[in-house]
């Protein structure tokens, strides 16, 4: 788990508040829940055999004696919570949640056991549309942050429950054959969750793989027309994908349409945005049958790979705009002063020198913030009722103008 420091927050915010004002504008609305679930209702959605189940959770006794888990994804706590308060039968939805989910994994580039999640979960949609509407949503997502060039989208179908039952049955009956040259971890797999052998990063497994059933040969006749029709539409919008008939995701709930956004510019090949369709779920968890399509971006991942193109702002490390230099006794005079600032130019941000300090040192602290200009407030101009205005990055000579002509000469920096 690690810190977020003063230097590494203003990308999050620019990150976070891009992704807030996208979701708006597709008229998705924001829901949140605890933390802290219940280990039954991850044990039940996510399937105890995978590995976030076995091996992965935070799970702990409370005072009572129930067991609860540090939320490891955020699908299952969304329906949860949904179903709680009467928001899915009968109706549809478009959600989003944003926080911290916990994963006791094997710490690596751009992963933690603490991580930060963007999920999108929408429910009581049935066809392929909203499918390509979550897809063209997460396209648009990472085009405006400026990373679409950097990653590839990958699709799949993992059929319906009994389609996918068949397929398994096949790609066990051909794996047990070769079980012995399998990785260790597939080796365990094979009578616990297949499938998630398709997604072994082990080279020897992979070779194996290429002679192998594949689940697009199994699809029913409704995933396989789902399939078609969403190709279609990505097709029409002009969404560029590959279709991965060895895409799988590592929660059991998924059926039907699968995706991974993946890059190569993080080392080894990174997901940094994945999803797909649980119709399934909301059923599973108690509820009535609902359709349900979504995604997840892992921020940190996706921090990452901005740094990584170096597409961060450079007005983004400035701390501040104006920096107010105050010199001798005029400690009250120059916060009465920033504060008539911020009133009047609530665009430009304003920091205050405090803590004292002589003339030259205040304004190598103003340079250290970037700022463009000083704002200097002696002893003689608290007297006169005037201010200096000194650019720091630009050779512009400085001024000594009224506090009203200041805002006024301030004001052309909107």
């Amino acid at each position: 788990m690690n810190d977020l420091l003063p230097d590494q927050s203003p990308i999050w915010q620019l990150v976070e508040t891009t992704l807030i004002d996208i979701l708006q504008r597709y008229g998705y609305q924001e829901i949140r829940f605890p933390i802290v679930e219940s280990t039954e209702l991850f044990k039940r959605s996510i399937g105890e055999v995978t590995d976030i189940v076995e091996k992965e959770m935070y799970s702990f006794e409370d005072r009572n004696g129930d067991s609860l888990t540090l939320r490891p994804e955020g699908t299952a706590s969304c329906v949860r919570a949904c179903e709680e308060h009467g928001l899915l039968y009968n109706q549809t939805q478009r959600l989003w949640y944003m926080g911290p989910m916990f994963r006791h994994e094997r710490p690596q580039k751009g992963r933690y056991r603490q991580f930060h999640q963007l999920g999108v979960e929408t429910f009581g949609m049935q066809g392929p549309d909203i499918d390509a509407e979550v897809l063209l949503l997460s396209a648009r997502i990472l085009r405006e942050l400026g990373v679409l060039s950097a990653v590839t989208l990958q699709i799949n179908s993992l059929a319906n429950s009994e389609s996918r039952a068949k397929y398994k049955a096949a790609l066990v009956s051909y794996l047990t054959n070769v079980q012995s040259e399998l990785d260790e971890d597939s080796q365990r797999r094979l009578t616990t969750n297949p499938l998630r052998i398709l997604d072994s990063k082990d080279s020897k497994t992979q070779a194996l793989l290429d002679k192998a059933p594949i689940l697009l040969d199994y699809l029913d006749e409704e995933s396989a027309h789902h399939f078609a029709d969403l190709k279609k539409l990505l097709d029409a919008a002009g969404v560029e994908y590959r279709v991965n008939p060895r895409l799988v995701r590592g929660l059991d709930y998924y059926g039907k349409t699968a995706f991974e956004w993946v890059t190569d510019k993080l080392g080894a090949q990174a997901t940094v945005c994945a999803g797909g369709r649980y119709d399934n779920l909301v059923e599973q968890l108690g509820g009535k049958p609902t359709p349900a399509v979504g995604f997840g971006i892992g921020l940190e991942r996706l921090v990452l790979l901005i740094e990584e193109m170096q597409l961060v702002p450079a007005e983004l490390i400035q701390q501040t705009d104006v920096y107010l230099v105050a010199v001798g006794n005029v400690t009250e005079m120059a916060l009465q002063i920033v504060e008539q600032l911020r009133d009047e130019l609530p665009f430009i941000r304003f920091m205050l020198h405090c803590g004292g300090g002589n003339f030259k040192n205040q304004l190598k602290r103003a340079d250290k913030t970037g700022a463009d200009i000083a704002l200097i407030l002696g002893e003689d101009e608290a007297h006169s009722g005037k201010i200096v205005i000194k650019h720091l990055r630009e050779e512009i000579p400085q001024q000594n103008l009224s506090i009203a002509d200041a805002i006024e000469y301030l004001r052309t920096f909107e």
